[in-house]
This record gives C-alpha cells, sequence and structure tokens, in this order.
C-alpha cells in the first residue's frame, strides 16, 4: 500500500498574512475493488485525512480506519496531513481538501472535525476521536447527525466515573490534578465529567493548564506537592507529550492515570479505555457504507466505543511506587 503524506508549515512573510505550503512525499493506495459512488471500475477513492497532532492514539485510530476500508473492498488513495497542532495549519488543510473535491475527508480529532466542516458542506465527512459530537456542534444529536458528518466518538459515558470511583475506593488522594488544554473543546467537557465524578467523593480537583506541547512539563511539576495523582484525560496537546508527566510522576511517586490504553503502553499507571484503533476501524466500516452503498452520513448513527476496560501496566506501578492488590486481578488486565 502507497501512501501520500503531507506536512503543514506555516511560513510568515514581513507585512503580509503567513502563507501555508504543503510538501509532499509519494502516493499510496490499497489493494481491492474500487467503491462505486460515481467512480469508474478500478478508478480509486480519494480520502482525505486531516489529523491535529500526532500520538499514538490517533495514529492507531487511523490505522483502524484503513484497514475497514481494505476489508470492505475498497481500492483508495490516502491524504494524510497532519497540522501539528496549528489551528490556521487545521483549517487550510480542510479548506484544500474541498478546493480538490476528495470523495470523502476523514478528520481524526475534534479540531480536525469542525474545520472540515468549515470547509464544506457537501464532501461526506466521517470522523474518530471527537469527544462530545454534539456539544461541539458538529452534528445534531448521535441518533440522527443531520448534514454531510458522522463518526465515532472516543468518550464511553462510563470511562470518566469509572475512573474516578477506581481512584477513590483504591488510593488515599484528596487530591487529583489535571493538566489540559483549556482551547480544546473536548477537554473541557471531559473536565466538566471529572468534577461531575469527583462531586460524590472526598477529593479535590488541582488543575494545570497549557497551551502547547512544550508546557506540559512544566504543568506537571507544578502538580508536585498539590495532587496525590495525575489523571490526563484524552486532550490531545497533553497526550502528544506524554512522556514529560510520566517522567514527573515517576521522579516524585505520583499515581498516573490517563485516559486510553495506548496512554497506558506508553508508561500510564491505568486506564478505562478501549483501543482506538477499534474506533478508527467501526469509522471506517461508516466510510464504507457511505463509499460502496451509496449511504449519506445523516444516515449513520454517531457510535461510541464498543468496548470499555481497565488496563494496569505493571512496570509503571513500580516506577511509581504503587503496590500491586491482589484485588486488582480481578477488575483488570495487566500490561508489562
Amino acid at each position: 500500500m502507497l501512501e501520500r503524506v503531507k506536512t503543514f508549515k506555516a511560513i510568515a512573510a514581513a507585512g503580509l498574512i503567513g502563507t501555508l505550503l504543503l510538501s509532499g512525499c509519494g502516493s499510496e493506495s490499497t489493494n481491492g475493488e474500487a467503491g462505486s459512488s460515481d467512480k469508474e471500475k478500478g478508478e480509486s477513492i480519494n480520502i482525505g485525512v486531516t489529523q491535529i497532532v500526532e500520538h499514538p492514539s490517533l495514529d492507531a485510530a487511523l490505522e483502524g480506519f484503513k484497514k475497514a476500508l481494505e476489508d470492505s473492498g475498497i481500492e483508495a488513495s490516502y491524504d494524510v496531513q497532519i497540522a501539528q497542532g496549528d489551528q490556521n495549519n487545521n483549517q487550510s488543510i480542510a479548506n484544500n481538501f474541498a478546493g480538490d473535491g476528495v470523495d470523502l475527508i476523514f478528520a481524526n480529532s475534534t479540531p480536525s472535525a469542525l474545520s472540515a466542516l468549515n470547509a464544506t458542506k457537501d464532501i461526506p465527512i466521517v470522523f474518530t476521536s471527537v469527544t462530545d459530537p454534539v456539544g461541539a456542534q458538529l452534528v445534531k444529536s448521535l441518533d440522527a447527525p443531520e448534514g454531510n458528518i458522522t463518526g465515532t466518538t472516543d468518550t464511553h459515558p462510563d470511562a470518566i466515573p469509572s475512573m474516578v470511583k477506581f481512584i477513590d475506593e483504591q488510593f488515599e488522594a484528596g487530591t487529583v490534578g489535571v493538566i489540559y488544554n483549556s482551547g480544546e473543546q473536548n477537554s473541557e467537557v471531559q473536565i466538566d465529567k471529572v468534577k461531575e465524578a469527583l462531586s460524590g467523593t472526598n477529593m479535590k480537583l488541582a488543575e494545570a493548564t497549557v497551551s502547547n506541547s512544550s508546557e506540559v512539563k512544566q504543568a506537571a511539576e507544578s502538580l508536585v506537592g498539590k495532587a496525590d495523582a495525575i489523571y490526563i484525560i484524552t486532550d490531545n496537546t497533553v497526550v502528544s507529550a506524554l512522556e514529560s508527566v510520566i517522567q514527573v510522576s515517576n521522579d516524585n511517586d505520583i499515581p498516573l492515570f490517563v485516559g486510553e490504553l495506548d496512554s497506558v503502553k506508553r508508561g500510564g499507571f491505568a486506564a478505562y479505555g478501549f483501543d482506538y484503533e477499534d474506533i478508527g476501524y467501526e469509522a471506517g466500516e461508516m466510510a464504507a457504507k457511505i463509499l460502496k452503498e451509496g449511504k449519506k452520513p445523516s444516515e449513520l448513527p454517531v457510535q461510541y466505543p464498543q468496548n470499555l476496560k481497565l488496563v494496569i501496566n505493571k512496570k509503571a506501578a513500580e516506577e511509581m511506587g504503587i503496590d500491586l492488590k491482589d484485588e486488582w486481578n480481578g477488575l483488570a488486565e495487566f500490561v508489562e
């Protein structure tokens, strides 16, 4: 499978608004039978992929999306572009896809989906890794999206309450520290859910906000001495710099709870989560219905993650000075 990957760089010129230049390297298609929607047999489907940043969860979602289309027999060429966390880049990527007239846009994150919807009301958009599609005003409702957009959300309704309950019952934590980008709408939604879950406990919340990934380590260090545990939600900015938080947690024996399973594999202690490849795959199945069966996005309800589980990293527990309890054997899966 060949793949064309473009990266965006913003170049500022004195006295002018910076223009964005694309640098491309290669092109890639999957093998299989072409979709029947407005394509001659054997002609490739062109899919524009817009992703706000690179990190393992979003990357896994993209791989799941591609696999679903391949399994459905669709031959596709992917134009993958990463905005590097820059909203101006993000919107320019979407505008270019709309101008190019791609057959479908795969928007991997809330900011990416918002920019895509702002760029076109005609091209089908399928999103994933979106926390609150209704609150972000991407869809009218989960059951009836309306318009040209649908997809899969990365928020299981039980994930945050279950994580907070586990911290409350299994750890002597008076204060839970959180780090998030207050400019990410999906993060604001999750923090509200954390606060709601904490309201039924004796634990308090200590907040540290960032605007970019370079600020994450300092934010983590600001929680030392304030927080008995740190909980990193699925915030794209923070997750892209998760190793900084892991280092602070390890150095100070602070249990680090995370919002998804890829972050557990990277060194977080525990998460109630799911595999992002799964929600990407589910989004890909929806895209296949649009491309092969002629379905409209408005006819496909937004889907939640299907599988939620508690996963604990044994090595991270050792690094953070956490004694593993026998009772967790019946509650969790373990990774080394």
